[in-house]
């Protein structure tokens, strides 16, 4: 499958929103590519993986995000949901579910209920090894346009996450500790 293929038939190939999307995916394909090594007594599909990162964050273009050039009506935090119906419609429900799981360390149908987030009541949790890989590798890089694209340092990834409350803490530690971090 060639991820760029699909991607390009949502953003125009060269634009500012692809241009960081792309950038964005292949860090976080490194990266669970890397976390993955690392688990290999597990198997993790590595293939899946390298799919899975580079459409994870297919559908941002939906959501109101300047900084990104995206100028959808949806708040950024939908994008998840949104990009599993669009790879749904493509006939890639596994690929479809990371795209919905990868937000935060996972978001409960009770975080959507105590915060009142624009989101489908379901628990949106990552289950599968490779969703929990994608998930983690997630975190260490920003999409936002004006960063050097960098790597944030675990410490800053666990602080980001504290906002999220303990339990999505306590998630993301468990799944640091299966990985080995």
């Amino acid at each position: 499958m060639d991820t760029k293929i699909i991607l390009s038939e949502f953003y125009t190939p060269g634009s500012k929103t692809y241009n960081i999307l792309v950038m964005h995916s292949k860090q976080v394909a490194e990266k669970a590519l890397d976390i993955a090594k690392n688990v290999k007594h597990l198997k993790p599909d590595t293939n899946f993986i390298r799919q899975a990162a580079m459409l994870h964050d297919i559908g941002i273009f939906m959501t109101k995000s300047p900084s990104l050039g995206c100028v959808g009506t949806h708040p950024y935090v939908a994008h998840g949901y949104l990009g599993r119906a669009l790879l749904e419609e493509k006939n890639l429900p596994h690929h479809a579910l990371v795209c919905e799981r990868h937000v935060g360390a996972g978001i409960t149908e009770d975080d959507i209920k105590t915060y009142n987030l624009p989101l489908p009541v379901r628990d949106m949790l990552p289950l599968s090894l490779e969703e929990k890989i994608i998930c983690v590798a997630d975190k260490f890089f920003s999409k936002n346009a004006k960063s050097n694209h960098g790597e944030r340092s675990l410490d800053r990834v666990v602080q980001i996450i504290q906002n999220y409350g303990e339990n999505n803490v306590k998630r993301f530690m468990e799944w640091l500790d299966l990985f080995g971090f």
